[in-house]
């Protein structure tokens, strides 16, 4: 039962208990909240940042005796596998106190007789994640539901500002201030670049400038230490060298008491676990995979199985970045460049998970240059040069789900909740004109779809906007969130075991007998039936390995800047770094062979091969900013002189490869990359319109436009794409002011071409010394480039022969 008021428990109390000593960080989080103050916790991973709020959230209920009624707190995490860890810290609380509170989760895998007995009566504490908090808003009871809440507790949030998802969260945060009185708004984030700007946009414009920001002041111990390879690899090529470590790998293993090895895709996830257990099947039980593609029964299994220490070791994908409190690991591996700080210190804090334990990272490389990285990794973890995550803006298709999310509730009144829509960083600037759109895409599909019943969601009685129609209202529940993947096939033996999921667009390569890797296990196809592959194990020793769509990561703008200064130190002699020092004889054969770029430098190669005439940039800016560059370059180059190009490009550079020779001088290569008019020429360079209908097609799911089907009913992805590019024709003839076509366009330009950046980097090269070399033959960095071209034009496993031989040409 809960203490009595005259002998209120204080943190302290519960940490003397436990022989623990609170950190002077949560102590003044503590008070934060004590004095009813919103905030957002700053904390290095596994310092106890979790109680910094769980503590005075928890102790508050009681304060004034038996705990009041009806939810209280809810705590918003951003990954499913975060609930367990966060149940645990507050069960444990709350059963060494014998306080009179409960606590339970809901996300989309608590079952529904679980979500049924909650909503009759509703625990004290709810974990959910920001689309089940969404779902509780499409109830009919949602304000009943959900005035009581004292406290909102967004753990993670530097995980979710940068994405759509924490829209969701901005937008369900400005409901729930009007329902609920005196509403505590708090966040937990990492170190991120911009940590003042991710507290305001979490708390909203009305609070602007009235939080705090608890900063921890810890400065956890990480290692970092680099796998060398014996020889350098003087013509380095993606993926060479990776496996060749994998010994270097095993006895890492058998040193530790676990270890988590990170890859960066679920494919060289299950890459790396069949080729381990392959050449050491003394391993076999003692190591296990984990990634989101996977059964939830068979991912809880490993978590479990890790944190009891049954295992030595998990290859693991972003799957277990965050979130799940592995108390025996105590070394970690990171297989190629995470291509960001902050992904990096986040993985390694995977290890040494409580206060005062030393975090070591491993790194491992997959080609030679990625050991730069490795060097501007550690330089910048030393310096906390953290990136920021940039909030969304002006995201039209999350809006209008969610005014179909409030209308399957209660309703709205467009009056009242327009003020606290303009309250949210995300549509501050919305104006009264897209305003009215929105309301009329909800109600009647707006201009282009008015004269289509199925796209009448709304009715409006006396202002206040419904969805009485229950088909509708269904369909909108199943479709709620802001995560849009591929189609995923469900995959299961004949017994109707679950495997886990594949997408569509691999399996629907595959004929009954071929086999595959996946969840550990080689599989062969028996058929395809609607949405289930059914399959058997074989013992075959070949199989493919399923690929899942996304672009490859890119470098965030601090990993290009850090790499520069190591090559600026490289150029200088100021090289100290064990990686940099082991790369010596590949700098030296670029040096030799064309020209190492210090930091106001800019250089371009041209060489001949049998393929063609290559002209090589390198402004080492990332792969996203290199694709736009490349891009534009090659048009404007193609409107001075008749010429076609391939492109290819990597986080170091882009290629122009052309049949003919190119004439090239400064001047030209000035207008080429000139600011100037950049926003027509890139649109024209990249094909715009192209690339915004492929993105149209993930707003078009989101808004409701096109739906992805019921739960083991899915659309297949040939059907899904062609409504969205009907829905996306439609209104570039009829609409072209539709603000979510206008949208995808917006989309292309600054988030997938990160057109501000693009922009700084035009504006850094304009400033640089041009140094144009010819080299007799590809160079060390120009060589990763063609590897990367030649992967992606040859599909079938000869590229690896054939880029073996042209390393050993070209050396």
């Amino acid at each position: 039962m809960a203490t009595a008021p005259d002998t209120p428990l204080t943190g302290h109390d519960w940490f003397e208990a436990r022989g623990w000593t609170a950190h002077p960080f949560q102590q003044e989080a503590w008070r934060h909240y004590a004095n009813a103050a919103d905030g957002l916790v700053n904390a290095p991973t596994g310092s106890g940042k979790t109680y910094s709020l769980m503590v005075p959230a928890l102790l508050d209920l009681i304060k004034d005796g038996a705990p009041p009624k009806g939810l209280q707190v809810i705590w918003i995490t951003p990954i499913r596998a975060l609930t367990k860890e966060i149940f645990i810290a507050a069960d444990r609380m709350i059963t060494e106190l014998d306080l009179d509170l409960t606590v339970g989760i809901r996300t989309g895998d608590t079952p529904s007789s679980e979500k049924t007995k909650q909503t009759k009566k509703w625990p004290h504490l709810l974990i959910t994640t920001p689309e089940s908090l969404h779902i509780i808003l499409a109830r009919r009871s949602a304000i009943k539901d959900l005035q009581t809440v004292r406290a909102v507790v967004v753990d993670e949030w530097h995980e979710l500002i940068g994405s759509k998802r924490g829209v969701l969260m901005e937008l369900a945060l400005s409901r729930m201030k009007t329902w609920c009185k005196h509403l505590r708004i708090w966040g937990i984030s990492a170190t991120i670049g911009n940590l003042d700007e991710a507290r305001e946009v979490l708390l909203g414009k009305d609070r602007q400038g009235k939080g705090v920001v608890v900063r921890s002041g810890i400065q956890k111990q990480l290692t970092v230490r680099s796998i060398l390879p014996e020889k350098i690899e003087t013509m380095p090529w993606h993926g060479h060298i990776g496996i060749l470590l994998m010994d270097q790998v095993v006895e890492l293993i058998a040193k530790h008491q676990s270890t988590l090895i990170f890859t960066n895709t679920r494919g060289q996830c299950e890459i790396w676990y069949h080729r381990i257990i392959h050449e050491h099947p003394e391993l076999s039980g003692l190591i296990a995979l984990h990634h989101g593609s996977m059964a939830k029964e068979q991912r809880y299994f490993v978590e479990d199985a890790l944190y009891d220490g049954r295992l030595k070791a998990v290859i693991c994908t972003s799957s277990l970045d965050l979130g799940v409190d592995f108390r025996p690991v105590d070394a970690i591996v990171q297989v190629g460049g995470p291509k960001g700080i902050a992904r990096f210190v986040q993985r390694a804090g995977r290890s040494g998970h409580r206060p005062g334990a030393e975090s070591k990272i491993y790194f491992l490389p997959t080609n030679s240059l990625e050991l730069i990285e490795a060097a501007a990794m550690r330089t910048a973890i030393k310096e906390q040069y953290m990136e920021s995550r940039d909030p969304y803006f002006r995201t039209f298709d999350v809006l209008v789900q969610y005014l179909t999310t409030l209308a399957v509730g209660a309703g709205f009144r467009p009056e009242e909740i327009l003020p606290e829509i303009r309250n949210t960083f995300c549509l501050a600037e919305m104006s009264d004109e897209e305003w009215h759109w929105c309301l009329s895409f909800v109600s009647s599909g707006g201009q282009s779809l008015a004269s289509y019943p199925e796209f009448h969601k709304t009715e409006i009685e006396e202002g206040l906007y419904r969805v009485t129609n229950r088909r509708i209202a269904r369909r909108h529940r199943m479709s709620i969130g802001t995560i849009v993947g591929d189609i995923n096939l469900t995959v299961k033996y004949k017994n109707g075991k679950r495997i886990g999921s594949i997408e569509e667009s691999f399996l629907s390569r595959m004929r009954p007998g071929d086999s595959f890797w996946f969840a550990g296990r080689s599989l062969e196809l028996i058929r395809i039936r609607e949405t289930v592959a059914e399959v058997k194990d074989t013992k075959r020793k070949t199989a493919k390995i399923p690929a899942w769509t996304g672009g490859r990561l890119s470098f965030t703008s601090n990993m290009s800047a850090m790499l520069r200064k190591k090559l600026e130190e490289a150029v200088e002699g100021r090289t100290q770094d064990v990686e940099m020092i082991k790369l010596k004889p590949l700098l030296d054969l670029q040096m030799e062979r064309s020209h190492l770029p210090a930091a106001g430098e800019l250089l371009v190669e041209q060489f001949h091969t049998e393929e063609g005439y290559h002209t090589v940039f390198f402004p080492f800016e990332g792969r996203l900013v290199h694709e736009g560059m490349a891009s534009v370059a090659a048009y404007r180059i193609s409107q001075e002189v008749p010429i076609t190009f391939s492109l290819a490009y990597n986080d170091y550079g882009f290629e122009l490869l052309s049949p003919t020779p190119l004439e090239l001088d400064e001047e030209r290569i000035r207008r080429a990359l000139s600011i100037e008019h950049l926003t027509r020429d890139l649109q024209a360079g990249i094909n715009a319109t192209e690339m915004a209908n492929r993105k149209f097609r993930d707003i078009a799911v989101i808004s409701g436009l096109v739906f992805q089907g019921f739960p083991g009913e899915p659309v297949r992805e040939r059907h899904l794409q062609g409504h969205s590019q009907l829905f996306f024709k439609v209104f570039e003839d009829h609409e072209p002011s539709n603000l979510l076509l206008r949208q995808a366009y917006d989309e292309v330009i600054e988030h997938q071409l990160e057109m501000s950046r693009f922009r700084g980097c035009l504006e850094r090269i304009a400033a640089q010394r041009l140094v144009l070399t010819r080299p007799p033959k590809p160079t060390p960095f120009a060589f990763p480039i063609m590897a990367d071209r030649l992967r992606e034009k040859i599909t079938s496993e000869s590229v690896e022969d054939r880029l073996k031989r042209l390393s050993l040409e070209y050396q």
